[in-house]
């Protein structure tokens, strides 16, 4: 990146997430907006809540992102880069479509977005640009003037997102008994998604057996078992695992799940396994619950040791990233030459999703893609 960081043509960044609860009143509602339009019946919602109820109705989520929110103004800061840094959310406040009307308001006229996912995916990726392009044609229908709005690139494979990850593996597996610490597998875990979905992912000629959303995960996964290998002086046996299947159990998902996986280890004599959430950006509730408290107990039943590595979260190599992805961006928008920054055997993503690219379960507009009607 040059020396005088200049994110033109672009005036703000948009951190954009899933949202969360933050009370026990808010948990129903927030469920209904994460699965409005498949007629689920409320009493559903309370069980399916349930996770919540656990941790007093409110999801990690949105304090983490305030954390990272916190992060990104201080490297940018920091670094003189001068870029605000707005906060929207798909289903829970502070909601998308007011803070791209705040945006507009605020004189925003080239946008920038950040999503809390780093894979490719139609719920990962897609989705979030058909909610862009609900909320531009909401503030279009208000009869405000439309801001262009570009999405970063994937940042799986950047080094601010995989070297924290690495250290967090390593902590983990410091904190075993030591009797056990060096056999221990590693289980690299992500959310499970329908296998039509993950073998659709990506641009169209990367659709196949798992698509990119698993060769995205399996490369990061070789990427941290090898830092690993060279930072303990022990190569570990690991596998990509999933967790947080839902919907109609006859839809095929990806597997193995983490509670099986554990079991099978268990079953094969390992002494003992570091799970690391790789599909996830910070310890929202999906991490919370399904790894600290469900797979946790499993092991705990199966009497064999675990730890839980931490995600990345606003940790400054992250937030470096980011800065290092929006200068990336911003300079290829400019028509200079970029060397955009990737480990790994893939390479860096497209900047602009081709037409194909993760396909909609039904058609839909999407923003921030070739396909976008708000070029």
């Amino acid at each position: 990146m040059p020396d005088v960081l200049d994110a033109s043509p672009y005036d703000a960044l948009l951190l954009l997430s899933f949202g969360g609860p933050e009370g026990p009143d808010d948990v129903v509602p927030f469920l209904e907006n994460v699965t409005r339009g498949r007629g689920i019946p409320k009493e559903r919602l309370k069980e399916v809540g349930r996770h919540y109820f656990l941790f007093g109705g409110v999801s990690p989520i949105n304090d983490q992102n305030r954390a990272l929110l916190d992060a990104l103004r201080e490297d940018f800061a920091g670094h003189g880069l001068d870029l605000p840094v707005y906060w929207g959310n798909r289903n829970w406040a502070p909601y998308l479509t007011d803070t791209l009307r705040e945006m507009v308001r605020d004189g925003r006229r080239r946008i920038l977005v950040l999503a809390t996912s780093a894979y490719a995916s139609y719920s990962g990726c897609r989705q979030y640009r058909e909610n862009l392009a609900d909320a531009l044609a909401t503030l279009e229908a208000e009869g405000l003037e439309l801001p262009r709005i570009d999405k970063l690139r994937h940042y799986f494979n950047h080094p601010g997102f995989v070297e924290p990850m690495v250290d967090g593996v390593v902590r983990s597996l410091a904190e075993l008994p030591e009797e056990v610490r060096d056999g221990a597998h590693l289980a690299f875990s992500t959310h499970s998604i329908p296998t039509s979905a993950a073998d659709t992912s990506g641009p169209a000629e990367e659709h196949g057996d798992g698509g990119a959303y698993v060769r995205q995960h399996l490369d990061v996964a070789q990427l941290i078992a090898d830092a690993v290998r060279e930072r303990t002086g022990v190569d570990r046996p690991w596998q990509l695992v999933y967790q947080s299947r839902s919907g109609a159990p006859h839809i095929p998902w990806l597997e193995p799940d983490i509670c099986d996986h554990l079991e099978e280890r268990h079953a094969a004599g390992a002494p003992a396994v570091v799970m690391a959430p790789i599909g996830f950006v910070s310890d929202h509730m999906e991490v919370l619950y399904d790894l600290d408290t469900e797979a946790t107990d499993k092991a705990s039943e199966l009497g064999l040791p675990v730890r839980r590595s931490a995600t990345v979260g606003a940790d400054p190599r992250f937030a470096a990233a980011v800065r290092d992805l929006v200068l990336e961006r911003a300079a290829d928008e400019r028509g200079q030459e970029v060397a955009p920054c990737a480990l790994g055997t893939l390479g860096a993503s497209h900047h602009l999703c081709p037409v194909g690219c993760c396909p909609a379960r039904a058609p839909r507009p999407a923003a921030a893609g070739a396909d976008s009607p708000y070029a």
